[in-house]
């Protein structure tokens, strides 16, 4: 397996990726999200050491927006219902060719962008096609710190995690 040393953005799906899937409605219709904490965390640091991060997600959230815009992370599509297109879109903002970009996805609505990414990744519970053209799958499920676990794959094969986990040590 190709170690992803060239990557220089990475992309997230949201539900099944960044949370386990399940949507939550109150009984006004408002959408809560889960995020677990480390993909937060893991999304600075990757930050921090060049690599540019981007959402796409086929839905539309203020919980993903309000996350997002706490984590500084600009490159951001919601509703995005061709996710090849959005896919592209993002490319294009950060100013990264697609063989340089890592995608993560866990459905079938993310196959477009998994195919044309350079290191496509899936959590443990992606759907079976998904998993069959992940080039890394994670232990941990969506919504469990999936996107850190990838995030600190990339970087230790990158090698900058020590100097990421020296950066939180001072």
């Amino acid at each position: 397996m190709t170690e992803p040393v060239d990557i220089r953005f990475v992309v997230f799906d949201v539900d099944g990726v960044l949370t386990d899937g399940r949507i939550l409605l109150d009984a006004r219709g408002t959408e809560t999200k889960r995020f677990h904490v480390r993909d937060g965390l893991a999304i600075r640091a990757a930050m921090s050491m060049g690599i540019k991060i981007g959402v796409l997600t086929a839905r539309s959230s203020p919980a993903v927006a309000l996350r997002m815009n706490e984590l500084n992370v600009k490159l951001l599509i919601q509703g995005a219902k061709d996710k090849k297109i959005g896919f592209q879109t993002l490319c294009q903002q950060a100013e990264v060719e697609m063989n340089q970009t890592a995608y993560m996805g866990d459905d079938l609505l993310d196959l477009p962008a998994l195919l044309r990414c350079g290191y496509p990744m899936a959590p443990a519970d992606a759907v079976a096609e998904v998993l069959k053209v992940a080039r890394y799958i994670t232990a941990a499920s969506g919504g469990q710190a999936a996107a850190r676990e990838a995030i600190e794959h990339i970087l230790k094969a990158q090698g900058h995690w020590d100097k990421c986990v020296e950066q939180f040590g001072n």
